[in-house]
């Protein structure tokens, strides 16, 4: 099955050549909007789930809270390490249910958990009903429920489902 070219995609990727490439020249532009135009041509097969994201207020909302999230991880984290003996920090494991079963709101969930200073996507069940966190500073595992649910899972089945 052919797929029709998906301009959304072909403009991102010759930004990004152009500026990894750090250069605006005709043959850069020119080289970068080939590939840019005949990869997700020619790799449309190996991508069979096509991602629809919808309600672009939610996704705004998303980022916000990410972006804010991530900010104020960067300081826990920092307090952490900086604070030395004063407060000894308690990491580990932890299981969170979730609802989210979409295969890309997945994908964003573990980006965003991952890109969050102090946390780390450990795994996803074989049912995919339960994700396995890790935490720096684990000292309240119902503070970190309701954060990945309310913050993350459910703007995120707001967008993809």
């Amino acid at each position: 099955m052919k797929h029709a070219a998906e301009p959304r995609l072909a403009a991102v990727l010759l930004a990004l050549w152009l500026l990894l490439n750090d250069s605006l020249t005709p043959g850069h532009a020119l080289l970068g909007l080939l590939l840019a135009i005949g990869l997700p041509l020619l790799t449309a097969e190996m991508r069979p789930l096509r991602g629809r994201a919808r309600r672009p207020l939610a996704i705004a909302a998303l980022l916000r809270t990410v972006l804010k999230d991530v900010v104020r991880s960067n300081f826990a984290v920092a307090g952490v390490i900086l604070g030395g003996a004063r407060r000894r920090a308690t990491s580990g494991f932890m299981d969170i249910p979730i609802d989210l079963r979409d295969p890309h709101g997945l994908a964003v969930l573990a980006c965003i958990v991952t890109a969050t200073p102090g946390t780390v996507w450990a795994g996803l069940s074989p049912d995919g009903a339960t994700l396995t966190l890790h935490v720096l500073d684990l000292q309240d595992e119902q503070t970190w429920i309701d954060t990945i649910k309310l913050h993350y899972e459910r703007p995120l089945m707001e967008i993809f489902e």
